[in-house]
């Protein structure tokens, strides 16, 4: 993070105004991170363990330091838990987030939230299994992305807003998937 600290502020520099999202800010290189993001009309992205508190608090000094709420997104770094055990319990932190936001009138925890897990589902052993190695697992391309698909549904569910993705088809399915949800 200590290389975010001094690479992100130069990006948000160099593409002042262009209102990017920049990040992960954490609780170590918020201030730096933070500051470019209001010098030059960006948007920051809030980076904290999977913890509801955690990311409250991180949010508040964002906040404190003179980061306009609307241009915070929290990211609960689901990292490489996004399948197996690990889903479920991202699933159920980001969760409470959302309904703390919703139900209880969290301002602090009503941001919008990213779910950057598509780089770990492409680094489990499942999606590395080459097809043949074990035919009962199927072809390795389809598994991969479907997986994807799984996990970016997960979020969606549990309340992401932004969801960071790779694979072309996987992307597909879940915008099919949202157009049948949404009947649009």
């Amino acid at each position: 993070h200590e290389k975010d600290a001094e690479v992100l502020p130069k990006i948000a520099e160099a593409c002042s105004g262009r209102n990017l999202i920049i990040g992960p800010a954490t609780d170590k290189n918020y201030k730096k991170i933070g500051a470019a993001v209001i010098a030059y009309n960006h948007t920051i992205v809030a980076s904290t363990p999977i913890d509801v508190n955690l990311a409250k608090q991180l949010n508040i000094l964002l906040g404190d330091l003179g980061v306009p709420d609307e241009r915070i997104i929290m990211d609960p770094n689901i990292g490489g838990s996004s399948l197996g055990y690990g889903l479920e319990y991202t699933y159920t932190v980001m969760e409470r987030a959302r309904q703390a936001a919703l139900t209880q009138g969290d301002v602090k925890l009503q941001f919008p939230m990213i779910a950057n897990f598509a780089t770990d589902v492409w680094k489990k052993k499942e999606t590395k299994l080459i097809s043949g190695e074990d035919p009962k697992m199927g072809d390795d391309i389809t598994r991969g992305i479907m997986l994807e698909v799984v996990a970016g549904i997960a979020f969606l569910l549990a309340g992401a807003d932004i969801l960071v993705m790779r694979h072309p088809e996987a992307v597909k399915l879940i915008r099919k998937t949202i157009q049948g949800l949404t009947g649009s």
